[in-house]
């Protein structure tokens, strides 16, 4: 009888995703302050245990029964009703109520705190919740977003009308948001848009249809459309905020024609729909919509990476599982060269993400206060993190899969669903055409490089690198930096921004790695993963080449325990990876 349950497949249901990513703690504590990281603690404890458990088995549920479109009641009376399964509802008092994940940026007294909590928190809570969940998260991040939108372009009295609502943590009061942007003909190309509004009878009404709503039932939408007469153009549109339901109660004079059959997110509504003079508001100025609408759209962006990052994280907790709990040939899979040579890869790339997004996340902090330099350096990390953080995403979450094999792609686990879910982010909020030609977007017209490279070397400086470390890192961030000036500065380099764009975010990445382990204090396991991403992602690889680290060295990486420098020279040759990257021979010596 115990054979056969040591035959069985490996189950991890019921971990603490929290206490079984001790990476995760060691990181906030650096982001965080410290009176705030002790006072949350539990709060990310509690989150963790229920991401192992409960949330698991309410995501898959919800996945299995998607919502449902009602457009009439049974008397024949236009209903327009979605019907969501109660295990999704269940998650959304989870995320909405009981952690406050979207009001805690907006006000006091979300987790017992006494002020709005800072980014890192509702990043690091969705970094945590979007591991058992995804779907939902979009709403949730659309609500948020909204809120801050209407919050920072919205007249007081627009504001003060919805911004209770929008903040409450009560199921029945609580309002949630969305954003209506996409149009058949008007896809990523935003100028297309032919959505009009009317000033009709005292009130703004908009006519058009939108072709992919995400959460079409949602309280209030922000709507992107063309004043009547207004000039062609991103210039010519406004933006509006859509109410649901008008004051009286009954629905606004739009309609959800039907809910799309997804690949993924089956959770979670997205829909069609149709404006038929619907009533709305002006959000900022007339004809600066587009800007308006972009600084809901970035956070989306950057909602979307941490989404991409908490992916990557699951898709690596279980697969370390796994191997660590299933036995082949005799050894345990964990002990086997490839399949530690896997689970690197597949931890580089989560790692990389990250701290990509926990460091943006203090910049968005910094950016809000007033800090300048940190505005510019979040304008160009977001794309960043949509554009690589999101593709690498896909692939972490298809190699975990394979690694837990035939039963990966049975729905009774979560891989498969993962994986669905993974392919979304780099299509939302702009594809990955759309998101690289954005990073250059930022560096002509807002000079953002500038800014980036001078950061960066501060960081470095503050990473206690030895002399040839600190070498290898700044060559290569200089030839980063110079091909993406020389892509930016030439009409013809368009077929390479992908190309550049992946390289600056692979070395911009590695320097937070390292800076990130200077903070660690002797833990030198971050700076050991910043040179695998130097090693396998920015220098020339010889195909014929060979060279296999010890493995010990990659078990001690794999067991994501403190590193110490001796272990870290057996994981990664530093006078290869130095040669590599062409330092001198001075240097070397």
């Amino acid at each position: 009888m115990t054979a056969n349950v040591h035959r069985n497949i490996p189950d991890n249901r019921g971990h603490n995703a929290y206490t079984s990513d001790p990476e995760l703690g060691r990181l906030l504590k650096i982001y965080m302050e410290p009176a705030l990281s002790e006072h949350l603690a539990p709060a990310f404890q509690e989150l963790g245990a229920l991401v192992g458990d409960e949330l698991e088995t309410l995501a898959l549920e919800a996945d299995r029964h998607p919502p449902v479109l009602h457009l009439r009641s049974r008397n024949g009376a236009d209903a327009q009703r979605i019907d969501k399964h109660p295990a999704y509802r269940r998650l959304e008092y989870f995320a909405y109520s009981h952690f406050g994940l979207a009001a805690m940026s907006h006000r006091g007294g979300v987790l017992d705190w006494p002020e709005p909590l800072p980014p890192i928190v509702k990043y690091g809570l969705t970094f945590l919740f979007v591991q058992a969940e995804f779907g939902l998260c979009c709403p949730l991040s659309m609500t948020d977003s909204l809120t801050r939108t209407l919050r920072k372009f919205g007249n007081p009295e627009l504001v003060e009308r919805y911004i209770t609502n929008l903040t409450s943590q009560d199921e029945v009061t609580h309002f949630q948001g969305a954003m209506f942007m996409t149009e058949q003909d008007a896809g990523s190309d935003v100028g297309a848009i032919t959505t009009e509004a009317r000033f009709e009878e005292g009130a703004w009404r908009l006519y058009g249809d939108k072709w992919f709503c995400s959460n079409p039932d949602a309280a209030l939408a922000m709507v992107l459309a063309r004043p009547q007469g207004g000039e062609t153009g991103t210039r010519g549109l406004t933006l509006f905020l859509l109410p649901r339901h008008l004051e009286d109660g009954s629905l606004n004079h739009y309609r959800i024609l039907r809910l799309k059959d997804k690949l993924g997110t089956r959770s979670m509504a997205s829909g069609e729909i149709v404006m038929e003079g619907a009533v709305a508001h002006v959000v900022g100025e007339q004809g600066k919509g587009f800007k308006h609408m972009t600084d809901m759209i970035n956070m989306s962006r950057l909602s979307n990476g941490v989404r991409s990052a908490g992916l990557m994280r699951r898709s690596v907790n279980e697969a370390l599982f796994i191997a660590r709990h299933r036995s082949a040939f005799g050894r345990q899979l964990i002990e086997l060269p490839l399949m530690q040579r896997q689970l690197v890869k597949m931890l580089v790339s989560a790692e990389q993400g990250r701290s990509m997004v926990f460091h943006t996340a203090d910049c968005l902090r910094r950016a809000d206060g007033g800090d300048c330099e940190a505005a510019k350096l979040l304008r160009i990390l977001t794309p960043l993190i949509k554009f690589r953080t999101t593709r690498d995403a896909r692939k972490v979450a298809g190699d975990g899969m394979e690694v837990r094999g035939g039963c990966g792609y049975i729905e009774e686990w979560s891989d498969a669903r993962v994986l669905r879910d993974a392919h979304l982010g780099s299509i939302w909020e702009g594809t990955s055409n759309i998101v690289a030609l954005d990073v250059f977007r930022a560096i002509r017209r807002e000079q953002t490089l500038p800014v980036l490279y001078p950061y960066l070397e501060r960081l470095l400086g503050e990473a206690n690198l030895d002399e040839q470390t600190h070498a290898l890192f700044k060559t290569l961030l200089g030839r980063a930096v110079g091909a993406a000036e020389q892509v930016a500065e030439g009409p013809d380099n368009e077929s390479e921004v992908r190309r550049i764009a992946s390289a600056l975010y692979h070395v911009t990445s590695a320097v937070l790695l390292a800076w990130e382990s200077a903070l660690l204090g002797g833990d030198v396991r971050r700076l050991a993963l910043a040179k695998l991403v130097l090693q396998h992602k920015l220098v020339p690889q010889d195909p014929l080449g060979v060279w296999a680290p010890e493995g010990s060295a990659v078990a001690t990486l794999l067991d994501e325990t403190p590193m110490d420098r001796q272990v870290m020279r057996r994981l990664v040759d530093d006078r290869a990876l130095a040669r590599a990257a062409g330092l001198s021979e001075e240097v070397l010596a």
